[in-house]
C-alpha cells in the first residue's frame, strides 16, 4: 500500500506548471524551483522531482515516460505471474509423469 500523499494533486499541478513556465524564461530560470517551492510551502526536492517527471512526460527531457513506466511494470508483473504458473504446471506434469511410471499392483 502506497504512502499517503503529503501534497494534494492541485498543489502539485500548480507548482509544477509554475516551475516549468519559470524555467522557460532565461531571466527567471536560475533558482526558480527554490523560489516557487518556498512560496508554495513545498519541499524543493519534491518540486524538482515533479518538474523532472513533467518534462520527461512532455518529451523535453530524455527518459522513460510515466505511461511507459506503468506499462513496463504491468508487463513485468504479468511476466512474473506467467513464470509462476509455468513452474506450477511443470511440477504438476512431472508429478503425474512419475505416477504413470510407477508399477501398478
Amino acid at each position: 500500500m502506497p504512502a499517503p500523499k503529503k501534497y494534494n494533486d492541485d498543489l502539485r499541478e500548480r507548482a509544477t506548471r509554475l516551475a516549468v513556465e519559470a524555467r522557460r524564461d532565461p531571466v527567471s530560470a536560475v533558482g526558480a524551483i527554490q523560489r516557487i517551492a518556498g512560496s508554495l510551502g513545498v519541499h524543493p526536492e519534491a518540486l524538482r522531482t515533479w518538474v523532472k517527471k513533467a518534462e520527461t512526460d512532455a518529451g523535453v527531457r530524455p527518459g522513460t515516460t510515466s505511461s511507459d513506466a506503468d506499462r513496463i511494470a504491468a508487463l513485468e508483473r504479468e511476466n512474473r505471474e506467467l513464470r509462476r504458473a509455468n513452474q506450477i504446471l511443470k511440477s504438476a506434469a512431472s508429478f503425474f509423469a512419475a505416477e504413470l511410471d510407477r508399477p501398478s499392483r
